[in-house]
């Protein structure tokens, strides 16, 4: 089954969630958390999300190269700005479970800006 998610006006953690609960297979009758499920989700206009408050400018992402001092951190805007996808794709990969399935249910996921 494929669904259809247009996110304009959405706010992001909403969005995230809902995705999560259809790539799990959470919506179908006979779901199964053993099963990795068959709902695919594709998400348009990914880069006219909404945050709340003020993440525009406060939220932080870090990024360590591997090297003694050096971790690296950009603006959540900065990176919306840069792939909005990789925002949005991140969101849904903490919001799905921490198990084996995880990665075989964010390959039924496509976000295009």
């Amino acid at each position: 089954m494929n669904i259809q998610i247009d996110a304009t006006n959405e706010k992001l953690g909403r969005l995230a969630s809902k995705i999560a609960f259809l790539l799990q297979g959470k919506n179908d009758p006979k779901y199964n958390p053993r099963i990795s499920g068959d709902v695919r989700v594709s998400v348009t206009n990914a880069g006219k999300l909404v945050v709340t408050g003020n993440k525009n400018t406060q939220k932080i992402y870090y990024h360590h190269t591997g090297y003694m001092g050096h971790l690296r951190e950009k603006k959540f805007m900065e990176e919306f700005e840069k792939s909005p996808e990789k925002i949005l794709r991140g969101a849904i990969y903490n919001m799905l479970p921490k198990n084996r399935l995880r990665n075989d249910r964010l390959k039924r996921l496509a976000i295009l800006k």
